[in-house]
């Protein structure tokens, strides 16, 4: 029997209301429960943090994230690409951090960076 992924759920929210973030979030646990995946918990930077390069919640669910990955298949869910940022190339340096911790993003729309995890970290020979 195969141990099941664990996934951190992260989003951002900038705003005072968090009506959607909490339809987000549900919509994530709900996602994570279809695939089977256990769920380690949900991360979310706030206000000046959600649009900043500095994320100290995606920080420390990388630091988590990165014991978790030494025993089982780890992954940061999020509603969709933009929660990590709207930008793509800040997008993309986060994505390569949860590489570097040794798991991969994905959306509830499935899709999934799980197959660029050898160069978002660097390694082509995988």
């Amino acid at each position: 029997m195969t141990t099941p992924s664990l996934a951190f759920i992260y989003d951002r929210n900038a705003t005072r209301s968090h009506a959607i973030l909490d339809m987000r979030l549900d919509g994530c646990r709900a996602y994570a429960g279809r695939r089977g995946w256990q769920i380690a918990d949900h991360w979310v930077d706030f206000g000046d943090d959600a649009i900043s390069r500095v994320r100290p919640r995606f920080a420390a669910l990388l630091e988590i994230m990165r014991t978790q990955a030494r025993v089982r298949p780890v992954l940061c869910l999020v509603h969709s690409w933009d929660r990590l940022a709207h930008d793509s190339a800040l997008r993309s340096a986060l994505q390569q951090r949860v590489a570097q911790a040794g798991g991969y993003c994905a959306t509830t729309f499935d899709e999934s960076d799980e197959r660029a995890h050898p160069i978002l970290i660097g390694r082509a020979d995988h």
